[in-house]
């Protein structure tokens, strides 16, 4: 994230937002220029691939189906909104940890203990960890003792839209985040490949979310795909993970879409339309 705020601090910042003598690299300034750093590209991710996904993607048929919610999208969107500036505070102080070095984020490859092949191991490791660590967290947050006060609002939505992928209780969103957080403390890391995975799992969230079924059939059972993530809202003990399904399978938590067995939402419209 250094990167982030020292590219804001040399266009913007320095020149049109703080006075002259406040030094770039004084704390409370870092950790203001941080939060609102966090919270504009929270929110342009969020807005910008969630109305692409919607309006691209998105079946607008599935807002036909007796469980979506009256003026739903609007309510992912409002709760989304009003997440997003809350879960930003403790992921704020991750990042301020970051910038002040106690991070194992690294800037050039040369530092990579294994040049290229090292970042391209760290991409495929950080996949790995987090969805093991999501995995994990999602199924801990469907505990008695957390799911009412904590999941429970992200399950309203049982037939979800884009817009739900954010639309979470602070809690839940900063939880499922954190495993992305952790990783570059624990592991190295190239700070420019942080920056794409960051985006990338923001986008990912997005589209498991978009209700487009459709995957290569030898991927059908490996990837966690949108199929999984909607029977997940439907059935609710099924399918915690992330990207792939192997810690649903080592867990007992896996289950075969219902839409790959003509049995999911668009199965059950269709039939509808028969009647």
């Amino acid at each position: 994230m250094d990167l982030v705020l020292a590219a804001a601090d040399q266009h913007l910042l320095t020149p049109y937002v703080y006075p002259a003598g406040w030094p770039e690299a004084e704390p409370l300034r870092q950790l203001l220029s941080l939060f609102a750093i966090t919270n504009l590209g929270a929110l342009a991710l969020y807005l910008l691939f969630g109305t692409l996904s919607y309006y691209f993607i998105f079946d607008h048929e599935l807002k036909k189906h007796p469980q979506f919610l009256e003026n739903q999208v609007r309510r992912e969107i409002c709760y989304a909104l009003r997440s997003l500036p809350w879960i930003s505070v403790p992921t704020v102080a991750l990042f301020f940890a970051e910038v002040r070095g106690y991070s194992k984020l690294y800037d050039n490859i040369e530092d990579s203990p294994y040049g290229w092949a090292g970042v391209f191991l760290s991409m495929l490791s950080f996949l790995f960890f987090t969805d093991m660590g999501i995995y994990w967290i999602h199924r801990g947050l469907h505990h008695k003792l957390f799911y009412k006060r904590f999941h429970k609002p992200h399950h309203l939505w049982k037939i979800a839209t884009p817009f739900a992928s954010h639309a979470f209780h602070p809690v839940d969103g900063f939880m499922q985040s954190l495993p992305y957080h952790v990783y570059p403390f624990l592991f190295p890391l190239h700070k420019v490949t942080y920056l794409g995975l960051y985006i990338f799992v923001n986008v990912w969230t997005i589209s498991i979310h978009d209700g487009d079924y459709r995957v290569p059939r030898f991927l059908r059972h490996i990837i966690n795909g949108s199929a999984h993530h909607t029977d997940h809202h439907l059935y609710f003990d099924y399918n915690y993970g992330q990207y792939f399904t192997l810690w649903d399978k080592i867990g007992g938590s896996y289950k075969s879409p219902t839409s790959f067995e003509g049995k999911g939402p668009h199965d059950y419209l269709r039939k509808l339309r028969e009647k």
